[in-house]
């Protein structure tokens, strides 16, 4: 045997995975605090929580100073670093660690934190990373499958309750039938085009005619099915409900908001990157999803009591707006659903981080009656909960109007006049269930025992992210411009 049979693997320069540069902070900063967990007991874990968030506020640090980012790709065409995968890794970072903020008062008071659950989270951050700068279908790949694994043992961390146990299986069984599906559309794919790499795709997909043709629009249904999934889009929702409201609340706060945006970095990266060229089909595919989605989120939510359900239906209803930005493709279309995913994501931490400021071990503060009389109790926490509640149901001047501006704008540019009227319409209907919840704390009178809102640092965090949706909704453009030139 020669050295020629085994030739050694390649010299990596510094250069070359420089543009890895943040991604490689959290998976390192993820293992260092798996080792740190051994040597720590419970009183002390608060010190692996803090970590975690310092680790991902870093990270979000060098993305922004643009640290690795002189070059564009690396690892043969498989890692993207461009200026919408920065976009998208900043707000992932930031609204993560944000959620973070959650976990540890809620899980501490019921004995269920664990060192693990920052571990996961920081894996599950650092999967979405990757997913939102995948230039490769394998890379794709992988950066879901390492999102998910993590968020289906995090759904689990309450291993005593019935419900989280219920929870975690439907959303692992129906998680694996989406990945199964999206990976059996891409296998179609490479089948007609012959490649895994998102760029030839497009150039290969430009001249296919015949069967080969055939046979890439049928692997584009099932990319769409199998992101569809992913989203939570109607009518491939059934997981979401049940898993939102039998999680630990705070890990709802983490799996409704960050993963969104990483959702919807994947549909960008396969549908305008990779299968550009069937612009066309996938339109009519994400419109009829859009449409189904806003019908189905909007209206069961109404006839939710629980406000844990209520707000997974509403995300229903809110993946039906974005999938508007989708459908309508383009650089408009594309800036304005990157928008209404941050957006939307902002607004979920403070939706689900509402619920867990006033709950407490034995009152989980998840039904709409709970909050009735809060703002007799708690004038100020209940103009917060105001402030989130008008912002997703779209009211002027908060951040999610002007969220749902830009798709409407988007879907009109894109000539799917009916689509935005059918937005229109159901955006007026789901204002409906959102008012409910204002109109039980201001003109309910307070029942059962006295709402205790937790304090000090939490209390301040959900301020910010409260106060935040009017003040970026006073202040949108700068979010607006950054996504424009994402696509630009």
């Amino acid at each position: 045997m020669t050295a020629a049979m085994f030739p050694a693997p390649p010299v990596r320069s510094f250069a070359e995975i420089a543009p890895l540069a943040p991604e490689l902070v959290v998976v390192f900063g993820g293992f260092a605090l798996l080792m740190l967990d051994l040597f720590l007991d419970d009183r002390r874990r608060v010190v692996t929580h803090a970590l975690a968030i310092a680790i991902m506020l870093v990270a979000a640090a060098m993305v922004w100073a643009g640290v690795g980012s002189g070059q564009e790709t690396t690892l043969a065409g498989k890692f993207v670093r461009d200026d919408g995968a920065d976009v998208l890794k900043l707000a992932i970072l930031l609204i993560s660690a944000a959620s973070m903020a959650y976990i540890w008062p809620f899980l501490r008071e019921r004995g269920l934190y664990k060192g693990e659950v920052a571990v996961l989270v920081l894996f599950a951050v650092a999967g979405m990373m990757l997913l939102v700068s995948a230039g490769n279908l394998t890379m794709v790949y992988v950066g879901l499958e390492l999102l998910a694994l993590c968020s289906y043992a995090l759904v689990a961390t309450d291993r005593d309750s019935p419900l989280a146990s219920e929870a975690a299986m439907k959303y692992f069984v129906l998680g694996s039938l989406a990945s199964g599906l999206l990976l059996y559309g891409m296998s179609l794919v490479y089948g007609a085009t012959g490649t895994l790499d998102l760029g030839q795709i497009r150039v290969a997909a430009t001249g296919l005619a015949g069967e080969d043709r055939v046979l890439l629009l049928t692997g584009t249904v099932f990319v769409v099915v199998g992101i569809a999934f992913k989203f939570g889009a109607a009518p491939f929702h059934m997981w979401l409900p049940d898993t939102y409201h039998g999680a630990p609340t705070p890990i709802t706060v983490f799996i409704s908001s960050a993963p969104k945006l990483a959702a919807f970095g994947m549909a960008w990266r396969l549908l305008a990157v990779g299968l550009g060229p069937a612009h066309e089909q996938v339109q009519v595919l994400v419109a009829a999803l859009a449409a189904v989605s806003l019908a189905v989120g909007n209206l069961f939510a109404i006839a939710q009591a629980n406000l844990k359900r209520m707000l997974a239906y509403s995300t229903i209803s809110h993946v039906g707006f974005l999938f508007l930005g989708l459908a309508a493709g383009g650089e408009e279309g594309y800036a304005a659903a990157m928008f209404y995913a941050i957006s939307y994501a902002i607004m979920s931490v403070a939706a689900f981080g509402a619920i867990v400021l006033l709950a407490r071990r034995g009152f989980e503060a998840d039904r709409i009656e709970d909050f009735r009389g809060l703002a007799a109790r708690s004038p100020w926490m209940a103009g917060l909960v105001l402030l989130v509640m008008a912002s997703l149901a779209g009211v002027p001047p908060l951040l999610g109007f002007w969220a749902k501006v830009a798709v409407l704008r988007a879907a009109l540019v894109g000539d799917l006049l009916w689509l935005a009227i059918v937005g229109v319409v159901f955006a007026v209907i789901g204002a409906f269930y959102y008012l409910r919840v204002i109109k039980v704390m201001y003109f309910e009178q307070p029942a059962g025992e006295p709402i205790v809102v937790r304090g000090g640092a939490l209390q301040a965090v959900f301020a910010v992210n409260a106060l935040a949706l009017l003040g970026l909704g006073l202040a949108w453009n700068p979010i607006m411009a950054w996504c424009q030139a994402a696509f630009a």
